[in-house]
């Protein structure tokens, strides 16, 4: 199996729906170059990810020519019995029997108690008895401890699906090779996400650019960031988030066939995380999970890139970008109420309602 998985979480859209069209020539490049994982979940793209997914993969391809990765996610059940309904939805609109992976979604100490207080663990491994499911995992943002007692507790789970790149692979907050390292303990094949940490890592600082251009590499940025996240023992698959045919193009040419990092450029890309992480004020990566839950409607992490920017560059143009983005019905910064829900489901763990008073003090003086 290919190790480039197409994340469905950023997909080009017209409007409110995804440019089927264009995700339907995305698939195809896909396909043809060997590559054949796809990973959804219910909220991606406000439910349009499942459904595109019916539209232009399921309903084209036969069921054995691809594999297909849902995930069950807490917002959407309060109680067991919710979740089979739901469950069954998923397969509904995405067009299928069953799904090749099924994973309990962005799994931390707290989303990990709603999920074991509803046996949400137990009614997917029912699901995975019946054929419904054919592997069992979950997908994780926390620390490397909380991993570990859900793998003690769930020897049943059979992937885990972490946040890995080089940025944060020695990152205290993300703790990328500590929880890495705790899935291999328990032998557990892993699944990338974030590899470019939400596209961060194409767009860089320029002393981080400068050393990467050493290399004299087509395409370095995204070619060490997709290399380096499957070079790793024991990685089956590393997810990308492609919005275009053009990134397809380039991944696949990436990945196919996969050498993996010497040992060069691996302590170049450990020099070049150096510097981002002495650069960027706000590690934030858009995973926009903070987004659904806000009462004021802000959007946190187009502000915090706003105020990366203006951290970055000190130009006008930050300035420019969050006069955008707190309009059309969005809060501003100073409009947080400071209720956190924000911060309860931030997989970076971010103190965002600080974070939004600073913010508030540089854009809205």
């Amino acid at each position: 199996m290919q190790k480039l998985g197409f994340g469905c979480m950023r997909l080009p859209m017209k409007g409110n729906e995804v440019d089927y069209d264009q995700f339907n020539k995305m698939i195809d490049v896909f396909m043809k170059n060997g590559f054949s994982y796809f990973d959804t979940a219910h909220g991606y793209l406000q439910m349009q990810s499942e459904i595109a997914i019916g539209k232009c993969l399921t309903s084209k391809y036969p069921r054995e020519s691809y594999i297909l990765t849902d995930k069950l996610t807490g917002s959407y059940f309060q109680k067991q019995e919710d979740i089979i309904p739901l469950f069954n939805a998923q397969l509904r609109v995405c067009n299928v029997d069953y799904f090749d992976y099924y994973l309990m979604h962005s799994q931390n100490a707290r989303e990990y108690e709603k999920f074991k207080k509803c046996k949400a663990y137990e009614t997917a491994i029912e699901l995975k008895k019946q054929g419904k499911i054919k592997h069992f995992g979950i997908s994780f943002h926390d620390k490397a401890t909380v991993l570990e007692k859900i793998l003690q507790e769930y020897p049943e789970i059979e992937v885990v699906q972490i946040q890995f790149n080089y940025v944060d692979y020695n990152s205290p907050a993300i703790e990328s090779k500590k929880v890495y390292d705790v899935a291999r303990k328990y032998n557990k094949d892993v699944i990338i996400m974030e590899p470019l940490k939400g596209g961060k890592l194409i767009d860089l600082p320029e002393l981080a650019q400068n050393e990467l251009d050493k290399l004299n590499i087509e395409n370095v940025n995204a070619n060490l960031a997709l290399r380096f996240a499957a070079s790793f023992d024991g990685v089956m698959m590393v997810l990308s988030g492609m919005s275009s045919v053009e990134q397809v193009n380039q991944n696949v040419k990436i990945m196919n066939p996969l050498k993996p990092l010497n040992k060069e450029e691996f302590d170049l890309l450990m020099n070049v995380s150096e510097i981002i992480n002495n650069q960027d004020l706000i590690k934030c990566t858009s995973c926009r999970y903070c987004v659904a839950g806000c009462p004021k409607k802000i959007d946190i992490p187009n502000l915090f890139s706003c105020m990366n920017q203006k951290h970055r560059y000190k130009d006008w143009n930050s300035e420019y970008y969050y006069n955008v983005h707190t309009k059309n019905g969005n809060g501003k910064a100073s409009d947080c109420i400071s209720c956190k829900q924000c911060e309860n489901i931030c997989p970076q763990h971010l103190p965002i309602t600080e974070l939004l008073k600073e913010i508030a003090k540089t854009f809205e003086r």
